[in-house]
Parts: structure tokens; sequence; C-alpha cells
């Protein structure tokens, strides 16, 4: 009887002990959950465009948030180059014990221009409505700024101890500008944000189909971002007299023979791999295309119906696309010059000068066999340069195990049964300047987004309540599961 007594009594103390332990977790759970969602909406409302937005503001209101937190003022760096005030960027470093190298966790703090009168709310406030966060900033990339920090809080006020230091680099100038910050941060305090390997949380992710998990996406390499500038000029004239030669016409034109060329179809070792693992997953059309893509050489009948799905094509060819329009110097006057950017995002191994010359090609008249359209590259400081930067993407990093182990552990308990595939990001983001500095660059974040609703850089930005607050509780076990041994 006293022996059974004593297993009672020890079963009721485990118990005990358990509850005592799920309290203290759960609130810690939704703690960090709420503390993310304020921080989320303290950036979405600081306006941080290139045009007349403070990344400063929003570097320092960071800042402040990490000295609330315990972190001492030498760990917390707001620096930036002297000449832009509003472009500083914020570095904060978690100290670990040294057993390994540091881990690099980068954000940009700056977005894309948006204009009120497009939204159907104020892209500068955070508003939530029928389940999703609506803002500038909520898919690309605040929603990850407001992630990242609220984990390092958490973990901060826990006193965890990584086995490395963790340091968080949120930077301006990803989405244009002259004032990139991890390039700078590079250049100029190098010893600030060295590390063994980056974490960005700009990219990856669960992609869902009708809201369907299919599979967590690493971005393991990237596209190549270039602008390119074509100019048509005449000699111009009275509006009275037209006349076929107009420099508006031949620019239209111009783009016109862009939007319909096709680059060439290609696959890197990484893409390739991507695809391969998707056959075992597709049913139907899709599989049979796939298949018959990787084969050598590729069903191109195939290649033609995949690429009418916009995330397809772009992993499959270069893109460009018109982005701005200007031209005419008078409403009552034949315009005398008509400019167009064209946006590109280069596959691989491709320079930009090489895509420079094959704008030519395609905008050349065929009837004259001239060039009445000038080509330019346009530079990071919109300098327009006749030729072309040599610059290309980096080679894709070898997978870390100390990325995709915790990576694969987590993303099984959170999504049974989706695979964890390494892509190619069809945009471009800071890892180009983090690969190309001897420092492997990995795109991951938990949160899950639709195929059919990619809102970055358009009209109502946002993201799912519970795609956000899920990314929150994913990427403090992950971070966790990194920085453990």
């Amino acid at each position: 009887m006293g022996s059974q007594k004593w297993w009672l009594g020890l079963f009721f103390c485990l118990v005990f002990v358990v509850s005592v332990q799920a309290q203290q977790t759960a609130p810690a759970d939704e703690a960090t959950r709420r503390m993310a969602v304020d921080i989320f909406k303290q950036l979405i409302e600081i306006n941080t465009t290139d045009s007349v937005g403070s990344v400063t503001a929003a570097a320092e209101a960071m800042a402040q948030r990490f000295r609330d937190a315990g972190f001492p003022e030498s760990d917390i760096q707001v620096l930036g180059p002297s000449s832009n005030d509003r472009k500083k960027n914020v570095v904060v470093r978690l100290h670990g014990s040294g057993k390994h190298k540091p881990v690099l966790l980068i954000g940009h703090l700056d977005v894309v221009e948006a204009r009120r009168e497009d939204w159907t709310t104020d892209p500068f406030q955070l508003i939530e409505k029928d389940g999703y966060y609506y803002g500038r900033g909520t898919s690309d990339m605040k929603d990850g700024d407001a992630i990242m920090s609220a984990t390092l809080i958490r973990m901060k006020k826990e006193g965890y101890v990584p086995s490395r230091d963790i340091i968080l680099a949120m930077t301006a100038d990803e989405e244009g500008g002259t004032s990139n910050g991890v390039d700078w941060l590079i250049k100029n305090h190098r010893e600030l944000i060295d590390a063994e390997f980056v974490l960005n949380h700009d990219g990856g992710g669960v992609l869902a189909d009708h809201g369907k998990p299919v599979m967590m996406e690493v971005n393991a390499t990237e596209k190549l971002y270039g602008d390119f500038v074509l100019t048509a000029t005449n000699p111009g004239g009275h509006s009275s007299l037209p006349r076929p030669e107009n420099a508006i016409y031949e620019l239209a034109d111009a783009l016109t023979r862009i939007a319909h060329y096709q680059f060439p179809f290609e696959l890197n070792n990484i893409t390739r791999a991507y695809y391969e693992r998707q056959v075992k997953m597709a049913t139907g059309q899709r599989a049979a295309d796939l298949a018959a893509m990787l084969k050598n050489p590729p069903d191109m009948e195939a290649v033609a119906r995949l690429s009418k799905d916009p995330l397809d094509n772009s992993t499959m060819h270069t893109t460009c696309v018109a982005t701005r329009l200007s031209g005419g110097h008078a409403n009552n006057a034949l315009p005398q010059m008509a400019q167009a950017n064209v946006n590109c995002r280069i596959e691989p191994g491709h320079t930009l000068e090489e895509i420079r010359l094959t704008l030519e090609t395609v905008v050349a008249d065929p009837k004259i066999g001239a060039q009445k359209i000038k080509v330019q590259f346009r530079e990071n400081n919109n300098v327009l340069m006749d030729h072309g930067s040599d610059r290309h993407s980096y080679v894709p990093p070898a997978p870390r195990k100390e990325v995709f182990e915790p990576l694969d552990k987590v993303a099984a308990k959170m999504w049974p049964g989706i695979p964890v595939l390494p892509n190619m990001s069809t945009g471009a983001s800071d890892g180009v300047y983090t690969n190309a500095a001897g420092m492997p660059t990995y795109c991951v974040s938990g949160e899950q987004y639709d195929r059919d609703d990619i809102r970055a850089h358009g009209k109502d930005e946002r993201i799912e309540v519970e795609s956000f607050l899920r990314g929150v509780d994913f990427y403090y076990v992950f971070l966790k599961g990194v920085t453990a041994e």
C-alpha cells in the first residue's frame, strides 16, 4: 500500500511539473506572438520607401526594442552611409558560447513604393481584415523582420545561450536606391556581420495550392536582377502634322517585341532537382508535363504548357518586363523622346551585358536591319551605361546539415508529409552580396503562401494572419535547432 502511495504521489508530482511547464511555455508562445504582431504593426506604419520614407526611423525603433529587452548598447549598432541619413541599418548580436562561428540573419526594412489611391486600404497602416494582414511590407518583408526580432528578444529574455553568436542585420535599399545596407556593411563593417552562413527571411516558405500545403521551399540560389532603359528619339514637330516616325510608337513597338519574346528554356542543378522531386508529387497533366520536360532533350510542348504558370515560367526562363514609361514634352507636339525601364530577372550563368545585347537584337527593326532603339544598362545608382556589367548570379551553395536537419524536423512536425525542397528564387535578394562575400546564404521562412495569391510589390499586399503567427512559432524552434549544438 505504501509503495502504491509512493507511485501515486510521484504520478501527481509529475503531472504538476508538466502542468507548470505547460503553463510556463504556452503563455511565452502567445506572448511572443503578440510581441511579433506589435513589432509588425510598428514597422508597417513607418514609411520606409525610397522616395519619402526613412529606414533609419525603422532601424532606431528596432534598436529601442532590443534595448528594452535587455540587449546591452554595445551589442546594438545603428549605422549607415554618411551621405544619406535616411538609410541607416541596425545590427544586433545575441552572444553564444562560441562553440561555432556566428550565424547571420538578414532582412531588409525598406519597401516598394505604394500609392494610397491604388489600394483599398491605407498601405502604411496594418489592417486586419477577413483573416489577413494588409499593408505594404506584409509579405516583403516586414513580416520577416518582425518574426526574427521577436525570436531574438524571446531568446534573450529566456537567457538562452546558443552554440554560436546570432547576428541580426536589418538593412536599407534592397528594393532599390543607392545605399544598399548589406553591401555597405560588408564593405565597411565586415567584423559586425561576419558569419559562417546566412539565413535570409526574404524568400522560401510553405508553398500552398488553394490553401493546401504542398512543399516547403528553401531558396538556395536566385536569379540576377537587372534594369535596362530603352530610348527612342525623333526630331518631333507640330502635332497637327502626324507622321509614322513617332518616338512613342517606336518605343511601343519595341516593348511589344520584348513582351512576345521568350528567352530560352533552361534548368540548373537546383531547379532540375526541384522539378525531379515534384514529379513524384504531381498528378495528371502536370505530372506528365514535368516528366517530359525533364527528358533529354526536353519536350518543348510540355515546357510551353508549364510556362503558362507564372511561377514555372519564371523558374525556367530569364524574364524581362516593362515597368516604367515616360515620353513626350508637350500635349501639342510630336514626342522627341520616349523611354521605358525594362526589368529583367536573369537565370544564373548569364551576365547583364549578355541580356542587354539580347534586348538590342529583339528590338532591332527587321525592315531596315538597323537599331532605332537605344538599349542601356541602369546601374544601382541610376547611371545609364552603354555597356552592361559582367556581374552574374553566384554558384549555389551546398546544403548545410546545420540548416537542413533542424528544418526537416520542424517541418515534419508542423506540416506533416510535405517535402523540404531547395529551389531557386525567381526574384532577387540581398543574398547576392552575402554569397559573393563567401557566406553561404539560404532563404528560410515558416510562413505559408498560396501560389495564386502572391501580392508582394503589388496592390493590397497581404499575408494570412494564421500564416504569420505560425511563422513566428516556426522560427523560434528552427533557430534553436540551428544553434543548439
